[in-house]
This record gives structure tokens, C-alpha cells and sequence, in this order.
């Protein structure tokens, strides 16, 4: 399928520049309309709180706000737009502790360096196809941590507490 993305706006949150350059050139090039960066988290929270844009992509490692300093923000701040907005973060770190610690501040994906423009447009893509739910609890704002299919699972909450509309949302 073929996606049109010249109302689509992005966030690039990233310190280095030719990284930026090269998010954005990808970008563009898959026809996205608006496109702002940022070259810290604490920047990219005030593009964002003035743009508001559709979808945030934001690295890791950035001082002296990172991505998931953002990410907090995004999600827990007073001031944000948008607390439900897409945010994509992108680390040449994958290890599981890393992708739980991401998952847990509320980011909706995750994009290991390296990568190509192709797998830019398959997160893009599946966070416009695929949208998460958000839940909001005690100790956590944020999309849905919850994406296995349990097909051996009987009962009809998967969670101690959790009601039936949670439930059929989650499964």
C-alpha cells in the first residue's frame, strides 16, 4: 500500500547533525510535509508544545535532555499538545533492558541503528495503521505495553484488577 504523507508532520529530536540531516533527507524523500528538528529533548519539547506535530523521532543519547527525557515530558507534561503522540526512538543500543526501559517511559517504537529509509517508513506506517491504546495509571501515561497475542490463554482478564473493557482492548 502506498502512503501519502504530505500532511504528515515530524519531529526529528537528534544532537548530531548529519544524523539529522540524513533522518530529514529520508523524510522528504517519502514526501512528508512538514518536518522540524531539534538538536536536544528539552528543544524538541518546545517545537513540539509549537508545532504539535503527528509524530516525534527522537535518539537516545542526546544532552542535556535525552529522547526519553522527552518521552517523559511528552507523556507526564502539563504543557504537552499531545499526550498521546507516536514517538519513535532511535539508539544503536538494543538490549532488552534498553527496549523495556524505552517501552516503560512511553515510547510507542523502537529503531536500532543502523537502519534504512525503509525501516523509517515501516514505523511511520505501522504507527499511523496501527494505533495503540493508551492507558493511564498510577506510576505510568503511555501506549499499551501489551502486544503478544496469548491464543493459549483461557481466562478473561490477563491482568490481577484489570476490568473487561481493558481486557477485550488487550487481547
Amino acid at each position: 500500500m502506498a502512503f501519502r504523507f504530505d500532511k504528515l508532520s515530524v519531529l526529528i529530536a537528534e544532537d548530531t547533525v548529519p544524523m539529522q540531516k540524513l533522518m530529514a533527507s529520508v523524510l522528504e524523500s517519502l514526501g512528508v510535509g512538514y518536518i522540524y528538528t531539534a538538536s536536544d529533548g528539552n528543544r524538541a519539547f518546545e517545537q513540539f508544545q509549537r508545532f504539535n506535530t503527528d509524530i516525534v523521532i527522537a535518539d537516545w543519547h542526546m544532552t542535556p535532555a535525552s529522547g526519553i527525557d522527552l518521552t517523559r515530558e511528552i507523556r507526564t507534561s502539563t504543557l504537552s499538545p499531545n499526550r498521546m503522540a507516536p514517538i519513535i526512538l532511535v539508539t544503536g543500543y538494543s538490549a532488552l533492558a534498553r527496549v523495556a526501559e524505552a517501552r516503560d517511559a512511553g515510547v510507542t517504537e523502537f529503531l536500532v541503528k543502523p537502519f534504512s529509509a525503509n525501516d523509517i517508513a515501516k514505523r511511520i506506517a505501522h504507527v499511523i495503521n496501527k494505533p495503540r491504546d493508551f492507558i493511564d495509571c498510577t506510576g505510568y501515561f503511555g501506549p499499551d505495553r501489551r502486544r503478544r497475542v496469548m491464543p493459549d490463554f483461557k481466562g478473561p482478564y490477563r491482568r490481577f484488577g484489570e476490568s473487561q473493557q481493558n481486557a477485550s482492548k488487550s487481547a
